[in-house]
């Protein structure tokens, strides 16, 4: 006789308990085994707060799912299933930063550093959440709006990079140092221990992977910054800290998903074809997106695109790829809870320009 899973999840700061279903009883809510074993009790319907499929009893789980926003199942050692909750309860403390330093550069008040605490990677969620969904067109879901931060699995596997604004903190008034910039960094060896990369969830990264097997990947991801603080000073000081952080790690390439804010790809066709153009990727570094959520970003003829307008039509974010060298995959991803459509940004470290390296490794600004 299988066993009922017991899933606990964290929202807040409080505990709670939910009865999911086995196998067997998958089954008998009309969910097939195979499906079972890769997303227990979960649906987009869920994800995203909806009633499932007029089901009572799925739609009694619904909110408790969507809270817990679970992730893939794995087998534990006994073999029965085990639940890895999308929103997994942040460590106290982050213990896996080995021998390096968590601060990793400074240019004035402003300084850029690795999250040592639960608290500095729920003060990322929260500005991600501010821009994301506050400023931006990002649709939360349930957890994510009653919390107030973005927050998925991958955040309690991730390094945190943050740029914070320690503007009077010693001073009269005792202001509390601010998050301002973050970045989300997943190494290689740390995806391959959990479930994988964000990427793959919108690019068919595996063949990449594999023809440059021996190379150490890095994971870019999450970055955003506050509005009033969008200023090259801040782009070079998150750049400073990738930087040191990837000359610590050995990193070999970074990878991750840059977006474009819109829906429509025709919208978009000008950006779009001028990255399809002129920013391609050699072809042993090309990636497709998966196929259920492709977009071609060759919606305009090489000879009808203006570069200096498609340049100003790139926001901040992949203007500066481009001038570290980076290209991007050939083609698109529209993701519509955020509003955006995505391309993915391809940068070994080898293309990145000497005058970058050289500005990165003296610390200075350029």
């Amino acid at each position: 006789m299988q066993r009922l899973m017991i899933v606990t999840f964290r929202l807040r700061e409080y505990d709670y308990k939910r009865i999911a279903c086995s196998a067997r009883m998958g089954a008998r809510l009309g969910g097939a085994p195979d499906a079972i074993k890769r997303r227990v009790c979960m649906s987009n319907d869920w994800r995203e707060g909806r009633p499932a499929g007029g089901n009572p009893l799925l739609n009694r789980f619904a909110p408790m799912a969507a809270a817990a926003m679970l992730y893939p199942a794995r087998r534990a050692g006994n073999g029965a299933l085990r639940l890895i909750p999308g929103h997994v309860p942040l460590p106290d403390f982050v213990a896996d930063l080995g021998d390096i330093s968590p601060v990793l550069g400074r240019i004035g008040p402003l300084e850029v550093r690795l999250a040592t605490t639960r608290k500095q990677i729920k003060q990322a969620q929260r500005l991600r959440y501010r821009v994301f969904y506050e400023e931006m067109s990002a649709v939360p879901n349930p957890a994510a709006r009653l919390a107030r931060r973005d927050m998925d699995g991958f955040d309690a596997i991730c390094d945190h990079l943050l740029v914070i604004d320690n503007s009077g903190a010693g001073g009269v008034e005792k202001r509390k140092p601010k998050v301002v910039g973050t970045y989300r960094l997943l190494r290689q060896e740390v995806a391959e221990r959990h479930s994988g990369f964000y990427t793959a969830s919108e690019f068919d990264i595996a063949p990449l992977l594999a023809r440059h097997r021996g190379k150490r990947f890095l994971e870019l991801g999450r970055s955003c910054v506050l509005k009033e603080y969008r200023t090259k000073r801040t782009v070079e000081l998150l750049w400073q800290g990738i930087w040191n952080y990837v000359q610590h790690h050995r990193i070999d390439a970074m990878f991750g998903c840059a977006s474009l804010e819109g829906v429509d790809p025709e919208k978009l066709a000008l950006p779009l074809s001028f990255l399809h153009h002129f920013a391609a990727p050699p072809e042993d570094w090309a990636v497709q997106a998966l196929p259920s959520c492709r977009v071609d970003m060759n919606r305009m003829a090489k000879e009808a695109v203006d570069p200096k307008k498609a340049l100003h039509a790139l926001p901040p974010l992949i203007k500066g790829y481009l001038r570290l060298g980076a290209s991007f995959g050939g083609e698109a991803v529209v993701d519509r809870q955020f509003g955006t459509t995505d391309v993915l940004v391809l940068l070994p470290v080898s293309f990145i320009s000497k005058r970058y390296v050289n500005h990165f490794a003296a610390g200075g600004e350029a």
